[in-house]
């Protein structure tokens, strides 16, 4: 009997919850992410956990017309693949594998011993880097899924009361590759988010050269000067953006001493300070929106610039 189901999105037309690639472990007593919710996940529930209960050794495919179907205002058209998972049956909360087992495996019973030449031109394509956008697809009981991976880099600066919201609002985010830095291991709470990588120094500031100079940074240490070091080096080191917690007031000091230390003025207006939205209070999960919500705005523009408060 299988573990789990895994719910994966192979195709979306119209308006559909989620995108292609989005899945979901359906165990028999709880879920383990979302493709949607509403209707459609109901029905993939129901579904996997018939699965689960027949000891289902191989996939099926559901196709759902969301509208006429399901009665959903989003009037697109949905095609998933449940597939039976070997996820442990006790594996912890948020525990979805990053990847698919293969990119190119059979699903279906249908299946023959060898992928069709189809997918495998397009498995071809995404290891040459000739195929920009993939998306999963089923041909002859074979299943072509590329993996999603985590995409933008985000380093977060400062394991205290605003790290720590911060990491709990941005951690679920599929498309997200989030990097904590703090100076000491009892500074971070006792349990981190498995998407999360933790980095610990002495001097933090020494792990900029380590960071991808495409990595968007949000500074939220507990001391002005350990921030001030940090917004130096990272100015030099070369990012996508930089987020500085603090108020109007301290956005000026740090530009006339990043100024004094050679800094242009194009430069330094480049941080964002105050970070998030000030409107929404100073409580450290209204400040974790606020700057999660400029993030998010910022990289779904698919454009390369400082996010602002």
């Amino acid at each position: 009997m299988s573990a789990c189901i895994r719910v994966l999105i192979v195709e979306g037309k119209g308006s559909v919850p989620r995108p292609a690639g989005v899945s979901m472990l359906v165990f028999a007593d709880r879920i383990e992410g979302t493709v949607g919710g509403g209707a459609m996940e109901w029905e993939a529930m129901r579904d996997a956990r018939q699965m689960i209960a027949a000891g289902a050794s191989k996939g099926r495919v559901m196709r759902l017309s969301l509208g006429p179907q399901l009665g959903q205002c989003c009037g697109g058209q949905v095609m998933m693949l449940l597939e039976p998972w070997d996820a442990p049956s006790d594996a912890p909360t948020g525990a979805m594998p990053s990847a698919a087992r293969q990119m190119l495996r059979p699903v279906l019973a249908e299946a023959g011993t060898e992928p069709p030449a189809p997918l495998k031109r397009l498995a071809m394509k995404l290891r040459t880097g000739k195929l920009p956008n993939p998306a999963p697809k089923i041909e002859d009981g074979w299943l072509f899924e590329p993996p999603m991976g985590r995409r933008h880099a985000i380093w977060i600066w400062g394991a205290g009361h605003v790290g720590r919201a911060v990491v709990e609002v941005l951690a679920p985010l599929p498309d997200l590759a989030l990097t904590w830095i703090d100076f000491a291991r009892e500074r971070f709470p006792e349990s981190i988010p498995d998407a999360v990588d933790p980095l610990i120094a002495a001097d933090p500031a020494s792990l900029i050269p380590h960071a991808p100079r495409t990595a968007h940074h949000l500074i939220l240490t507990h001391s002005h000067a350990l921030d001030l070091a940090l917004c130096h080096g990272l100015l030099s080191h070369g990012t996508a953006s930089i987020g500085l917690i603090g108020a109007s007031s301290k956005a000026k000091r740090f530009s006339n001493r990043l100024r004094e230390l050679g800094h242009s003025s194009a430069q330094i207006s480049g941080i964002a300070c105050p970070i998030g939205d000030v409107t929404l209070g100073k409580h450290p999960q209204a400040i974790a929106i606020g700057i999660a919500g400029a993030l998010l705005r910022e990289l779904n523009t698919v454009k390369v610039k400082d996010f602002a408060g």
